[in-house]
């Protein structure tokens, strides 16, 4: 059965990151509301082990709190030569109030002296959609890429101007808005999910 039909809560205070969902989740019958909007929400500590957990626990947050179907996603930059580091700590990476350019620094000092074949690198987001109810929808998009060892490109945010998805030659801070979602992890969670979606 369709489940189009539905206003859905973005369950993220993270305004790039909501942007980035209102824009992929732009499909006709479907309202989103940004979870924001409720003066009760709270941004609920992200405890898990597994970018899973993390989004089940943002998504049964927002469900509680507004008893809407919500939507969130956890994402996590997994580096080959840092044994698939720093995954879902990717956000705190060089600490609990890192900001994006503490993390881009971070990597950057972790990487020094890794040869760029070396460098290989996935951006990986999961989605979860639940209801009040306790239904569930899960979907899963990664992308291929490699690290560099500077920064290009002042576009997106946390690692983006990093990253150079396989197949091109750009960071994803050097590609536009339109063409980031076309081809990213993101995007590819959320075609998922939406496919789910219309059942």
């Amino acid at each position: 059965m369709s489940e189009m039909n539905d206003t859905f809560v973005v369950a993220t205070f993270n305004k790039h990151k909501a942007a980035e969902l209102h824009a992929l989740l732009a499909l006709p019958g479907v309202t989103l509301k940004a979870v924001s909007e409720w003066p009760s929400a709270v941004s609920p500590e992200e405890t898990g082990t597994t970018l899973l957990e993390n989004a089940r626990i943002k998504v049964r947050a927002a469900v509680a709190t507004t008893g809407l179907p919500a939507i969130a996603d956890d994402t996590g930059l997994e580096v080959d030569a840092l044994h698939g580091a720093p995954g879902v700590y990717s956000a705190r990476f060089a600490g609990p109030d890192a900001t994006y350019a503490d993390n881009v620094a971070r990597m950057l000092r972790d990487l020094a002296g890794v040869p760029s074949e070396q460098r290989t690198a996935r951006f990986r987001t999961v989605c979860v959609c639940a209801w009040p109810d306790g239904r569930e929808l899960v979907a899963e998009g990664v992308l291929e890429g490699h690290l560099l060892d500077e920064t290009r490109g002042t576009n997106g945010f946390g690692y983006d101007p990093l990253f150079v998805p396989a197949g091109e030659t750009r960071t994803y801070a050097q590609m536009s808005d339109a063409e980031k979602n076309a081809i990213s992890h993101r995007a590819r969670a959320v075609k998922a999910l939406a496919a789910l979606l219309r059942g």
